[in-house]
Formats: C-alpha cells, sequence, structure tokens
C-alpha cells in the first residue's frame, strides 16, 4: 500500500472513534497518505465520547494534512484524482441512506459522490444502531452497487440493541488491501 492515497471520512458514530483512529494510524505506519475527511457534524459537535477539537487535531497529527470538512473542500476529490480509495469509517445509518439514495449534503457524502465519478472504490465501515432495522434496506441496497466495499460487521449487541450492526474496525486495513484491488473481503458478515 506504500504510495497509495487513502481518503479516511469519519461521520458521527462519536463512540466509534477510538477505534477508528488507530487504523489511520495503521495505515499511516503501512505507507499510506491518508487525506482526512470529516462531516460537518463530526468536525464540530463535542459529545461525553471527546471535544471535536481535540479528535481533529490528533488526526491531523497522524496524516499530516488539515481534515476537510466541507462540501466545497471534498468536491475536488475525483475530479484531482486525490484518493486511489475513500474508507467511510464509521458509516452511519444517515450516511448509508444518503448514499443510498444519492443524497450529497455532507463533506463526506460529496467526497463519496466525487471519489465514485471517476470509478474507484469506496470501503464503508458500517456502525449504525438501525443496521437490520431501517438501514437494512440501504446497506443491501449499496453491496449491489459497483465500487462500493463494506468491512465485515455483526450485531455489536444482539440482547440489547438487536437491530445493531458494527463493522469490525481492525478488518479495515485488510478490506482496503482488498478494495484496492476491487474485491469485496470475505466473509462479509460476522
Amino acid at each position: 500500500m506504500t504510495g497509495k492515497t487513502v481518503g479516511y471520512a469519519l461521520c458521527g458514530s462519536f463512540c466509534t472513534f477510538s477505534k477508528t483512529i488507530p487504523q489511520i494510524e495503521k495505515l499511516v505506519s503501512m505507507g499510506c497518505r491518508v487525506l482526512p475527511i470529516m462531516s460537518e457534524t463530526a468536525y464540530s459537535t463535542d459529545t461525553r465520547f471527546g471535544k471535536a477539537e481535540e479528535f481533529i487535531s490528533e488526526i491531523e497529527r497522524i496524516t499530516e494534512n488539515k481534515v476537510i470538512h466541507t462540501i466545497i473542500g471534498a468536491e475536488p476529490i475525483g475530479p484531482k484524482k486525490m484518493c486511489d480509495l475513500l474508507v467511510i469509517a464509521p458509516c452511519t445509518g444517515n450516511t448509508l441512506a444518503k448514499l443510498a439514495n444519492g443524497i450529497t449534503d455532507t463533506a463526506v457524502t460529496m467526497a463519496a459522490k466525487s471519489h465514485l465519478r471517476i470509478k474507484r472504490p469506496v470501503l464503508l465501515c458500517v456502525a449504525t444502531n438501525d443496521g437490520l432495522g431501517a438501514s437494512a434496506q440501504n446497506i443491501g441496497r449499496l453491496m449491489n452497487t459497483k465500487n462500493i466495499y463494506f468491512v465485515p460487521f455483526g450485531q455489536d449487541d444482539p440482547e440489547k440493541k438487536p437491530n445493531s450492526l458494527v463493522a469490525d474496525f481492525e478488518l479495515i486495513s485488510d478490506s482496503v488491501n482488498e478494495a484496492f484491488n476491487h474485491h469485496q473481503i470475505q466473509p462479509v458478515i460476522l
């Protein structure tokens, strides 16, 4: 993966930021240049999981790149061929729905649209409490969409949250390797 540029986009599943930031670090250590992208909500919201400013600072330190956080900033990703692959981790139910229905109203969805229009791979790392509910149809639609791949996912708490799905963030780098070659890592359902 040395010499490849990976766009790495974060959406507002704030509880997974502690899982995704180490994966950014891992990609950098594997020789990837990482271009960070955050949805406007992820970029500006402080939560019980941490302050937005601290996440931004850590991501920019790791990647040595400024975070893209606006639609205008994300639009050139495709035309300028800024990334070889785009990872969306975490990819929320909201973002799944937007991607499945062609809605482009955040920096992350614009990055995906822009990147897909030049036929390059997008890797989704699902984190949604309604993955086996309302988001199931969107996951199905996206699984059948050319150039979209998934990090393997499964139920994170079948007893307390039976509809919740979360990807195995530890499999991001393996999934990136497969997606670079336009292959879906298997098994996709854990």
